[in-house]
């Protein structure tokens, strides 16, 4: 069959509106890499709304990774095989089809990262797994990080355009739409999912009435919400941005990377110690985001497609190694959290954290705070416009157990991917490549049976009054009606 396959067409060529790809065939999967899907943001486009692509002539060689977004050094990156080379020149995708000849299920992942850090090329995101399978193309997609995506800058008028990072989302998934059949792909069946920084872009992309129609289901791992601040905030922090450059604004898009992205790491730091929010993520208040998701989810002004959503047991377990003052996991960062936010709320809060100030107690607040309140507020809202489907993460490996993490954030990532053999999900699990855990082929299996619309009937839908969620367990999954009640009950009316 495949040498039938070879004399019908070479399978690693598409045909896109813009020109002809080749790629590569790697363990009977088909795959594109540096597939540029808008015309890169550099020169005069620094700062600016993507465009389509220019068209080309004859064949590109697809074979390669395009660079990273500029950003410092992360574990989530750090392994041999992680792409090394940063450049602003970084809208890129990646493909991997099972059959090209098909109408397969698409699943379009956008990787999180704080809108600092990550990439769709790392290997930890790698989707060659997933593609074959679940017999769906796959498509990894990366976007404007720091001061270039994740920056808001909008308001310093003409030239300057308002979240990029999300903007690249949309036009990675209008791309998509016009070119995903020449790769196997139904356009018609698209999933979004992501995590952390991807998963904020998800319900953004929800509420946000450019990506209208360009998408049919959605997956949202650990959205950190606190990551979408108002128009006014990020006004000011742009007013101070230049003021910090002391240039003329005219200037500012013929600095070098280096200055922008130190003005801009400053002023990360002062947001998260005094502030409610970061000097990263995205602005809601503008034409590309009107609301925040909570609030356009209880205004029904989101999409009403289905959706998965759920956050891990322990995801600030990693994040109270380095104590980063945006998330509160320690005593004096809580009572500081509470003096900046809502030092009204203290004593009931604190009331729902039984052992506080105990590390336990302590971590449970800071994944409270930065995911688990704004999740539980998003799907009360959303439920009750669409199909919703929450879960909770509570699976750890035994290193992390060894280390004290638990179900720490990021940690289901390797399970739905099946990339245990990445850098990190060969720290988390070393037998995984030989032995793939049951938490693994459990979780990568329901997601493809959302993406394609199989949902097992066992998992009920989420609604505001039961709110009945799928706990995640090392060997089992059960349906449990509102675990984290004395908690969620406390944070309600916060976000």
């Amino acid at each position: 069959m495949a040498a039938q396959r070879e004399t019908v067409r070479d399978p690693a060529v598409a045909h896109t509106t813009y020109g002809a790809l080749r790629g590569s065939t790697e363990a009977g999967v088909d795959v594109w890499r540096g597939v540029e899907y808008a015309e890169q943001p550099v020169g005069e486009r620094r700062f600016l709304a993507p465009t389509p692509p220019l068209p080309w002539s004859g064949i590109r060689d697809a074979k390669e990774h395009g660079p990273l977004p500029p950003q410092g050094r992360s574990f989530v990156g750090g392994g041999r095989d992680d792409p090394k080379i940063r450049d602003e020149a970084c809208l890129t995708l990646t493909v991997w089809s099972p059959d090209p000849t098909a109408c397969l299920p698409v699943m379009v992942w956008i990787p999180g990262g704080a809108f600092v850090y990550g990439a769709g090329q790392l290997q930890l995101y790698n989707g060659s797994r997933l593609a074959a399978n679940g017999d769906v193309v796959v498509v990894n997609v990366t976007y404007r990080l720091g001061v270039f995506g994740g920056f808001e800058l909008g308001d310093l008028g003409p030239g300057f355009d308002d979240n990029l990072a999300l903007r690249d989302q949309v036009a990675a998934l209008r791309w998509v739409r016009e070119n995903i059949a020449t790769f196997g792909g139904d356009p018609d069946q698209v999933t979004v999912f992501g995590e952390s920084a991807g998963a904020t872009s998800v319900l953004a992309l929800l509420a946000s009435p450019l990506a209208d129609g360009l998408f049919s289901r959605a997956i949202a791992q650990s959205p950190a919400l606190p990551l979408i601040a108002d128009r006014e905030t990020r006004a000011r922090q742009a007013r101070t941005f230049l003021e910090r450059l002391g240039v003329p604004v005219g200037e500012v898009k013929s600095l070098p990377q280096r200055r922008l992205r130190r003005a801009a790491g400053q002023l990360q730091g002062e947001s998260a110690a005094h502030t409610p929010t970061l000097a990263y993520g995205l602005t809601h208040g503008v034409d590309s985001l009107p609301r925040h998701p909570v609030d356009a989810a209880r205004h029904g002004r989101v999409s009403s497609i289905p959706l998965i959503v759920g956050t891990n047991s322990h995801e600030a377990s990693m994040f109270a190694w380095g104590k980063p003052p945006m998330l509160p996991t320690t005593r004096p960062m809580v009572e500081d959290f509470f003096a900046r936010t809502a030092p009204e709320a203290r004593e009931r809060l604190l009331a729902a954290y039984l052992d506080f100030p105990r590390r336990r107690a302590l971590i449970a607040f800071g994944s409270d705070a930065m995911f688990g309140a704004p999740t539980w507020a998003f799907a009360d809202a959303y439920s009750a416009h669409a199909p919703t489907y929450v879960y909770r993460f509570d699976h750890a490996a035994w290193s992390l157990r060894l280390l004290g993490l638990g179900a720490t954030h990021g940690s289901e990532i390797v399970h739905i991917q099946h990339s245990y053999g990445s850098y990190l999900g060969r720290k988390m699990h070393p037998l995984g490549r030989r032995v793939q855990p049951s938490v693994g082929r459990r979780m990568q299996r329901t997601w493809l049976d959302f993406a394609t619309a199989e949902l097992d009937e066992d998992w009920p839908r989420y609604d505001a009054e039961s709110r009945r969620t799928r706990v995640i367990r090392s060997t089992r999954d059960d349906t449990v009606a509102d675990p984290d009640a004395v908690r969620r009950a406390a944070w309600e009316g916060l976000y």
